[in-house]
């Protein structure tokens, strides 16, 4: 991969995250509390800043936070070369009959978010799932799945990379597109 190009400095970001916790608290106004739960591993890392930035505007609500892992839930978990380490699931509130913030990073094909409901459904029935991503990939979605709350809407070619990146183990929050080598002539 090239180096990556920066679509998101750090200033950006952090408004967006801002904006996200915003959309938050209007949108779980009426619930009993506010349940958050993250797809390990980057979609962890951004619930955890978003309620960080929760409790600093001094929520008044509880806020049930989960990390789902949904590797064995993947449709591509046995075609691998390398095998996968499964991370835990630890969600320590009942999801029956709740509303359900879903949080990850980057929402692509539809792939992680499509394994991410089937999990979620083996905990109980959900009344509703409203999903939150950093990144929006718009095009090529295999699932019919949308975002509720994005960050931000990239497009960008198949052959594209996009990552996020958190100030906690990247230095710095920001978001780098890649694009794909080119193949060398034969």
């Amino acid at each position: 991969m090239t180096r990556g190009r920066q679509i998101l400095s750090p200033e950006r970001f952090q408004i967006t995250l801002q904006r996200l916790a915003h959309e938050i608290l209007e949108n779980f106004s009426s619930e009993a509390s506010i349940n958050i739960i993250g797809i390990q591993e980057k979609g962890v890392v951004m619930a955890e800043r978003l309620i960080q930035i929760l409790k600093e505007k001094g929520i008044d609500k509880p806020v049930n936070f989960g990390k789902l892992d949904i590797t064995f839930y993947r449709d591509d978990f046995r075609m691998r070369e390398v095998p996968i380490r499964a991370s835990a699931t630890e969600i320590n509130f009942d999801v029956e009959g709740k509303k359900v913030l879903l949080v990850d990073d980057v929402l692509y094909t539809g792939r992680t978010i499509h394994a991410a409901m089937s999990a979620l459904q083996d905990l109980g029935r959900v009344n509703k799932i409203e999903l939150m991503t950093m990144v929006d990939r718009r095009f090529n979605r295999h699932f019919p799945i949308n975002c509720d709350y994005t960050g931000i809407q990239v497009d960008s070619l198949d052959e594209a990379y996009v990552a996020v990146q958190w100030k906690h183990i990247d230095k710095q929050d920001k978001i780098l597109i890649f694009s794909a080598q080119k193949k060398a002539s034969r």
